[in-house]
């Protein structure tokens, strides 16, 4: 069972806000970070403000992670778990904490700029209406981009746009993007509360593509402001298990989020999908993950279920409208193959035109 500590060392006084500036709540969920919080909290605790917060919420680290949070951030909030809930529970229960009207996800080992904390700020400053944004995610200091805003294929899978590319690729000017990265995610604490902030099934990876689906889903808008620049210390290895949980939450996002008519016509994608990443598996080495992520989206499908009805629920876009949102290209070069493979985008792209097709002509189901 999970615990929870009382906050060390406890919050003396609130100071006021910097007038006409959104106040910034900061949570950043920690797992034996100690190396990486050297370098992220001097930085960020330069960009924040009076009236700002920051919450450290530690997955029973087991390192050195609380006792430099209490040397370079004695003011932080701390909530120490004595076990590991996962990145989901964990950032929610660091946002209950919070009163700003902000709530910024930040990872450990992203490194905030100079400038960093005006930037997040600006799109709730400048009433942009939307719910959630992330910042400019780059990788390898500073010389490429890590994300400059999530794609997702519709078949689910979904990875960081642009990966890999020099950081002079990624577009200057804010824009609207089908997910926003979990490495540093800014939510208007409304749009968090109203939507029960992650859900917690996840433990780690997709959540943030779940939770920019669901804001779509319910009408709000989700963006990037890449004056806002963070740079993460990031490997796409980490081991087999990743390959297991990314399977299953794929599917935790697509029977929760997926309006029916969406559902019903892609049903075959989804199958041949299925079918295709068997073999896959196996030549990647990671056929035992990907046949334990299905067993488990199978015992998940009763909690599924109720977890579909409360999403749909607050649903108020047609399924076409949140279809605008999902590729039929496999563009990343992490899927290898299979994203340089002609044959195969021309019959993704034929098959997801016939979709959109239907989906118009049920009026968006």
């Amino acid at each position: 069972m999970v615990g929870v500590l009382e906050p060390y060392p406890p919050r003396v006084s609130e100071p006021v806000s910097t007038p006409g500036r959104a106040r910034l709540g900061v949570v950043i969920v920690t797992y034996r970070s100690a190396e990486a919080l050297r370098g992220t909290l001097p930085a960020l605790r330069a960009e924040l403000e009076p009236g700002d917060r920051l919450v450290v919420v530690d997955n029973a680290s087991g390192d050195a992670t609380l006792d430099v949070v209490a040397a370079l951030a004695p003011d932080a909030d701390v909530v120490a778990n004595r076990g590991n809930p996962g990145f989901a529970p964990a950032a929610n229960q660091g946002a209950e904490r919070l009163d700003t009207e902000i709530v910024l996800l930040l990872n450990p080992d992203a490194v905030p700029a100079t400038g960093f904390g005006r930037a997040i700020r600006r799109p709730l400053d400048e009433g942009r209406g939307w719910a959630a944004w992330q910042g400019l995610v780059s990788a390898e200091e500073g010389r490429v981009v890590n994300t400059s805003g999530g794609v997702v294929h519709f078949t689910g899978i979904a990875w960081a746009g642009q990966a890999g590319l020099p950081l002079s690729a990624a577009p200057e000017g804010p824009r609207e993007i089908p997910f926003a990265s979990g490495a540093c995610l800014a939510v208007t604490l409304e749009a968090w509360r109203r939507l029960g902030g992650f859900r917690e099934g996840f433990f780690m990876y997709c959540e943030d593509v779940d939770l920019s689906l669901r804001l779509h889903l319910a009408g709000e808008r989700v963006g990037i402001e890449p004056s806002a620049r963070v740079d993460h210390d990031y490997s796409f290895a980490k081991g087999l298990d990743k390959w297991r949980l990314l399977e299953r939450n794929r599917w935790a996002v697509i029977l929760a989020v997926y309006p029916r008519a969406l559902l019903v016509l892609l049903a075959p994608a989804l199958i041949a999908t299925e079918l295709a990443l068997l073999p896959a598996a196996a030549a990647g080495g990671w056929l035992g993950p990907k046949l334990r992520a299905s067993a488990e989206t199978l015992r998940a499908l009763p909690r599924l279920r109720r977890e579909r009805r409360v999403v749909q629920s607050a649903r108020s876009v047609s399924a076409i409208e949140l279809a605008a949102w999902l590729t039929p290209d496999l563009g990343s070069a992490y899927l290898g193959a299979a994203e340089r493979s002609r044959l195969l985008r021309g019959l993704l792209r034929a098959y997801w035109r016939a979709v959109c097709a239907a989906l118009r002509a049920l009026d968006g189901g």
